[in-house]
């Protein structure tokens, strides 16, 4: 199981490393859950992201296809040995088709490019009030739109984090649908220390942080020895887990 930690800077790299991050992810909190760097921060990121790191972005949440364009044209992206994905929400669109269309044309729009970046769909365990899909029609659409994996996360962050939202049988069944649709599939969502068992027995490839990651909360500063603790927890699960 990799970890993922949100970076909003480059100062914050090193720190998620030096903790054992897997997967260095660059948001802008302050933006909302999948708020995207400027395209400045995003090149100081990169710049000392190694390229053999798994990385990832928040493209942000889109309700157009002509919005997923606009914003794969602005990204520049450097070759890179280890995967990069795009994380794409839908907060407000309420309609499959439209998801499915903005999907497939993210993923047209890269390959048409030859960028090797993957598509994963953002879902959210508060759907029903963010007017978007529930999180099992997520992942059926993102299957069928070509999207490489999808993201159960939450839109709103006012302290009710994932589990507030989902029952960890129900996030066990989810993650279990999703890769039977052959997706890579990722579990964030205001998660604490204290939630990281409980996300990962329920076996997402991936869990993702950002306050859990902080000193001072989502809105702080990347401590590489909160990501260290957090790192113990997972890799003291994967000793006693059956899920691999």
């Amino acid at each position: 199981m990799q970890l993922l930690v949100s970076v909003r800077s480059a100062a914050e790299v090193g720190p998620a490393l030096e903790g054992g991050a897997d997967i260095i992810d660059a948001k802008e909190p302050a933006r909302g859950s999948l708020g995207p760097v400027s395209s400045g921060t995003l090149a100081e990121i990169l710049a000392v992201v190694p390229p053999t790191c798994p990385f990832s972005i928040a493209v942000g949440d889109l309700a157009q296809p002509e919005d997923a364009i606009r914003a794969l044209a602005s990204l520049t992206l450097p070759a890179r040995t280890a995967p990069t994905y795009l994380k794409l929400g839908f907060a407000g669109v309420s309609s499959p088709e439209m998801v499915s269309r903005i999907l497939a044309v993210a993923v047209a729009a890269l390959a048409d490019c030859g960028s090797p970046a993957l598509v994963v769909a953002v879902a959210y365990a508060d759907a029903e009030r963010t007017g978007t899909l529930s999180p099992e029609l997520m992942a059926g659409r993102a299957r069928g739109a070509g999207a490489s994996g999808v993201l159960l996360d939450t839109h709103t962050k006012d302290g009710i984090g994932l589990l507030g939202w989902i029952t960890p049988a129900a996030l066990g069944a989810w993650v279990a649908g999703a890769r039977q649709e052959g997706l890579l599939t990722a579990v964030a969502g205001s998660l604490m220390p204290e939630n990281v068992e409980t996300v990962a027995a329920a076996g997402a490839d991936v869990v993702g942080v950002r306050g859990a990651a902080c000193h001072g909360g989502r809105g702080g500063q990347v401590r590489a020895d909160r990501v260290r603790a957090l790192r113990r927890r997972l890799d003291a699960f994967g000793h006693y887990s059956l899920i691999d």
